[in-house]
């Protein structure tokens, strides 16, 4: 099996070094195509994949093909490749605001097609991906799909019709998760501590209670709620948080970013 990445940037290489990280693959089997001879050099030198300035040449090759351009690209690169496409290969979209139907009607004939919403921890083995398929892509090829992106961290399949809501729990959300980790880091330069030392300290405790939920099973209120000793430092913590919208900002950002998914859909 090939694997050919359209577009070679940074969702495209964190896919590259999960898929190669895993051994699922050898490096001789994936080819990626950039406009930017630069990005090839990059990713050539890290990964040893083939590489080329030619997107038909990696549809020619590509048993499974992953757009990764961006999404105002995707109708220009279909165009480019849809008469070189071997007749069985799966196209793997990544972009948000992508329909499956926008791309059916740009191919302008039966593919097989899948939607995916990945994100970058993928460049840690600790991605998050959600996938929706098209009608022609049958049981076997579903589970290959899926076990790519599992090689990389954990996929989960959705119905299209909650695709525009995944950017805002899972493919944006590690920006938030950021900013948390720097906040964190600053309350505690606040307070004394070395910076070096403040991002491991919150950065490790980000890490460890995203574990603790994925592994315990319990309802992270729950969690919360054995942290919180009664007139302690943590509930005077959770205090303040919930004073200042805590919950409703995360949700009304997350809002926010489910409509600009929609109205880049609709386009």
């Amino acid at each position: 099996m090939n694997i050919g990445f359209i577009g070679s940037g940074n969702m495209a290489e964190a896919m590259m070094s999960g898929i190669l990280n895993s051994d699922n693959l050898p490096s001789v089997r994936i080819m990626g195509s950039d406009y930017f001879e630069k990005t090839l050099k990059t990713v050539k030198e890290k990964y040893k994949i083939e590489t080329t300035v030619d997107n038909k040449e990696v549809a020619r090759f590509s048993d499974i093909i992953v757009l990764s351009v961006k999404p105002d690209k995707y109708g220009t690169v279909i165009e480019e490749i849809k008469d070189h496409i071997k007749t069985n290969a799966v196209v793997v979209t990544i972009a948000a605001g992508i329909s499956i139907d926008f791309v059916e009607r740009a191919f302008g004939k039966a593919i097989k097609l899948v939607r995916v919403m990945p994100n970058t921890p993928a460049l840690v083995g600790e991605g998050m991906s959600a996938l929706s398929f098209n009608s022609y892509i049958n049981l076997e090829e579903k589970l290959e799909v899926i076990k790519i992106f599992e090689s990389f961290g954990k996929a989960e399949t959705l119905e299209e019709s909650l695709m525009d809501a995944v950017p805002a729990i899972s493919g944006s959300s590690p920006a938030y998760v950021f900013m948390f980790i720097e906040a964190l880091a600053d309350g505690a330069v606040l307070s004394g501590i070395p910076r070096d030392k403040a991002y491991k300290m919150a950065a490790q405790s980000v890490l460890g209670a995203a574990k603790m939920v994925l592994e315990s099973g319990k309802h992270p209120g729950e969690l919360k709620d054995n942290v919180c000793s009664p007139g302690g430092t943590t509930i005077e913590a959770v205090y303040t948080l919930e004073n200042n919208n805590f919950r409703g900002t995360i949700m009304a950002a997350m809002e926010s970013c489910t409509a600009k998914a929609k109205k880049m859909s609709q386009k």
